[in-house]
């Protein structure tokens, strides 16, 4: 699992494990590296109430997509197509117990295929925070998957394999690889937008 910057593409915050261990549960281990103000973008993979009011309790800004079956009862309408909403562990979804107040958005593309994208956020303030504003930017969410392209094909070769033999090294390889991704951008860049070569003779 990975934090990684809108726009820089940069990598600054990695966890690993063995292939015996889910993705989540690498999560918890990337979660000092948020701070208030900062905007955290997630899609309906990352789950879990708990690790929700954790991510939340860093001051962080979350905008997170979530699956059509969570139970979100409007609250307050809030108009520019968001409301207020509570948000509860699955566990407590009959008597809704310790609930925590979340900003609903719900919205689709125009010439889209009709899918409805569900975003909560703890982002209250539709002044501050336009629903608009944040359906587009949850959108650069896959500005991670254009990162690990970066990394895993046009940087490593689709034939990467790690060296290394031992866990420790491993880790070292994977924070190598994606420390490289963003220094060595500027250098592929040129190459990648430059004209074709003449065909003349």
């Amino acid at each position: 699992m990975a934090l990684v910057e809108c726009g820089t593409h940069a990598v600054f915050a990695a966890a690993t494990g063995p292939l015996s261990v889910h993705g989540q549960h690498l999560i918890p281990g990337l979660l000092g590296r948020l701070g208030p103000g900062m905007p955290v973008l997630a899609g309906r993979g990352i789950t879990g109430f708990g690790l929700g009011l954790a991510a939340a309790n860093t001051g962080a800004g979350l905008l997170w997509r979530v699956r059509r079956n969570v139970v979100l009862p409007v609250v307050r309408d809030l108009g520019g197509g968001s409301c207020l909403s509570e948000i509860v562990a699955s566990g407590d979804r009959g008597p809704r117990r310790g609930p925590a107040t979340v900003r609903v958005i719900e919205y689709a593309l125009d010439g889209g295929e009709g899918t409805v994208y569900r975003l909560v956020t703890t982002l209250r303030d539709p002044c501050r925070a336009p629903a608009a504003e944040l359906a587009a930017l949850y959108h650069r969410r896959w500005e991670i998957e254009n990162t690990l392209d970066e990394i895993k094909t046009h940087q490593g070769g689709h034939r990467l394999v790690l060296r290394s033999r031992y866990p420790d090294g491993v880790e070292q390889e994977v924070y190598g690889s994606s420390s490289a991704a963003p220094a060595s951008r500027p250098v592929r860049m040129p190459y990648s937008t430059a004209p074709p070569p003449s065909t003349r003779p």
